[in-house]
């Protein structure tokens, strides 16, 4: 006889292949009517839209009401739907594309239509995968707050839209606060952007004031729907990627032309390289299987691809077959990296589990160019590339808080372009490849450095500041516009990417008590006398701390150098030198005097000869150790000299 325990186990066991097979049902239910509500809405009542805001002006929270109001999510289910990575939640920033569909039912009209809402990074960092995601959409919520008014990243990213030719509707969020002016940002709309006032739709994201009333109506009547066709061959625009362990590389696409299905043979026009579709779908708001997407619509794809560096964003897809008779998508750009820094771990032993976390996270971010390194100070490493200083701080936290990983990082560096005599061009990202004095006078034309365009925006009473500090980073003004009355400046100047990226906009908030916002875009390379700077420890180059800067730069950072590492080094039984080398002339050194034995201590009454035999050999003895000594620099001072 069966105990009671033993029979419920045996009774719940029995139960399980039914629950599991009703869940089936359920899902698969759910999933037919989602595909059968798709096919029922014609292309002329999709709408692909996306939000341009600054950072912190409400951009997520207005996604989550979206979300909310259209029933994909639950009111006060979820908070920051669409930024899934936990540095996204925690900084209050996007990094990663993301999309969501929509069904909203027009009351006015009788009928529904399809959302698009595709989610898009503010920063200039990830300015390619704003322009693809742009790319895809009819349309932008171009997103003010009321309290702040228009900032850098809203400028920067309005005129990029602007020049994709997106219908944007003006949007002041906030709208309830204590501390709103909606008067101001109005002018600023107005005069910044040259958009009517009539336009203007005031909203709360955090209540939901006004956005059912006002701004989803606007949305269906404003943004207008895709532009393409249903009879051509399929083509796609890949817009973002990230990486699944299930299941590989999952692609982000917005359907230009035609339509694809689960188990077609779909080709890559960058590539060539072909692969079955295992998955199609679309984000509600995460991976939900439709088994076909068609013309207009954003969605996922699961071609089996194993590896992140194939999903290039801007590439286009098509089907095997037909790649003559498809036309390649405009604007395809291969991301370059601006940024360089090494990377070294922080206990030598950790580097092949360092190795491992830094290729998982790599998957992911296709942007990152990653490259083994050696240095005689800091062992095995790796040269990483970014595309700013924004990227490279964000892959670093993943790697801390996701891995709990722990890294040197060297000071960032920026590629350099070498003009030889013979009209050949090279780019160096290295310090170490900086070509040496000889070879300069022999070989080499010119050097030049990248530059951006910066555009800030702070209040006047910080401009005095804020332009001192652009002229002492090599800064050359370009424009300063006033914003109405409102006590605000926007100011353009054209800088020195190596500027940028060491630390130029901590700076900034600094002189501007915070106030002041940033934004930038590339705006190529230019002529520029750039040496290379070293710093020697006991006439040792430590190749891990070299870098190139202008000449300009030399004498004060090479000061600053000896003095600071000084600091970070023990006193030996012999004389330390620190220098500070650029083109082979020494511009700074500092001493750290040996430590001396007393040899005279059990001496009483010897004669003068006896001593000054004992300190003569002590001497010799200190010069003896001074050519085969080396000077052991520990991994904490190089982190402590590094760190910022």
């Amino acid at each position: 006889m069966l105990s009671i325990g033993r029979s419920r186990f045996l009774l719940h066991r029995s139960w399980r292949p039914l629950i599991r097979r009703n869940h089936q049902q359920v899902n698969a239910s759910k999933l037919k009517s989602i595909q059968d509500r798709i096919e029922r809405i014609p292309i002329e009542d999709y709408r692909n839209f996306s939000i341009v805001a600054h950072v912190d002006h409400g951009k997520s929270t207005l996604s989550d009401r979206l979300l909310e109001i259209t029933g994909v999510i639950k009111p006060g289910e979820n908070k920051q739907v669409l930024d899934k990575l936990e540095v996204e939640r925690e900084r209050g920033i996007t990094i990663k594309a993301q999309t969501c569909t929509m069904f909203y039912h027009d009351k006015r009209y009788g009928k529904d239509y399809l959302l698009h809402l595709v989610d898009t990074p503010g920063h200039v960092d990830f300015r390619g995968e704003v322009s693809r995601s742009y790319a895809s959409c009819g349309g932008a919520l171009l997103l003010v707050d009321a309290s702040q008014g228009v900032q850098a990243q809203t400028v920067a990213n309005f005129y990029l839209a602007y020049s994709m030719n997106l219908k944007l509707i003006p949007v002041i969020n906030k709208v309830d606060l204590d501390i709103a002016d909606i008067a101001q940002a109005e002018d600023q709309i107005e005069n910044t952007f040259e958009l009517s006032k009539d336009d203007i739709i005031k909203v709360s994201a955090k209540t939901g004031l006004n956005i059912s009333k006002d701004l989803l109506p606007a949305i269906i009547d404003r943004v207008p729907p895709p532009t393409g066709f249903k009879d051509k061959p399929f083509r796609a625009l890949l817009v973002d990627s990230w990486y699944d362990s299930y299941v590989g590389v999952v692609l982000l696409v917005h359907v230009v032309d035609g339509s694809v299905r689960k188990g077609d043979r779909i080709s890559s026009a960058q590539t060539s390289k072909k692969y079955e579709v295992k998955e199609i779908g679309i984000m509600y708001p995460d991976r939900t299987p439709t088994n076909s997407l068609s013309t207009g619509q954003v969605g996922y794809i699961v071609p089996g691809m194993k590896a992140s560096q194939d999903a290039k964003v801007g590439d286009t897809l098509m089907h095997v077959g037909r790649e003559q008779e498809t036309e390649t998508l405009p604007g395809f750009e291969e991301t370059k990296p601006m940024v360089f820094v090494g990377a070294f771990p922080a206990d030598g032993t950790e580097f092949k589990a360092l190795d491992d976390d830094i290729s998982r996270l790599v998957l992911n971010d296709r942007s990152v160019s990653l490259q083994r390194e050696t240095s005689n100070a800091l062992g095995q490493g790796w040269r990483l590339g970014f595309l700013g200083s924004l990227h490279a701080s964000v892959f670093r936290e993943r790697l801390e808080k996701e891995y709990g990983s722990k890294l040197i990082i060297t000071q960032p560096t920026v590629p350099y372009q070498i003009q030889f005599n013979d009209g050949t061009q090279r780019v160096i990202t290295n310090p170490d490849d900086f070509p040496d004095l000889a070879l300069r006078r022999s070989k080499i034309e010119s050097f030049k450095e990248p530059f951006v365009e910066a555009i800030m925006t702070l209040p006047q009473e910080y401009l005095g500041n804020v332009i001192k500090l652009c002229d002492g980073n090599r800064g050359q003004q370009i424009e300063i516009t006033y914003l109405n009355m409102t006590g605000q400046v926007l100011l353009k100047y054209h800088l020195p990417l190596a500027h940028l990226v060491d630390d130029f906009f901590g700076k900034l908030k600094s002189v501007s008590r915070g106030y002041a916002s940033l934004d930038y875009e590339d705006i190529g390379y230019k002529d520029s006398d750039v040496i290379k700077l070293e710093l020697l420890v006991n006439g040792k180059s430590v190749d891990a701390l070299a870098q190139v800067m202008h000449r300009s730069q030399v004498e004060r950072v090479g000061r600053e150098w000896v003095k600071k590492f000084k600091e970070f080094i023990k006193a030996q039984l012999y004389e330390v030198v620190i220098q500070a080398r650029a083109n082979n002339k020494i511009i700074a050194r500092e001493t750290i005097k040996a430590r001396r034995k007393d040899v005279l201590a059990k001496l009483h009454a010897s004669d003068v000869s006896r001593r000054k035999k004992l300190l003569v050999r002590q001497k010799e003895g200190k010069k003896q150790l001074r050519s085969i000594g080396n000077v052991q620099v520990s991994q904490e001072a190089y982190q402590a000299f590094l760190k910022r």
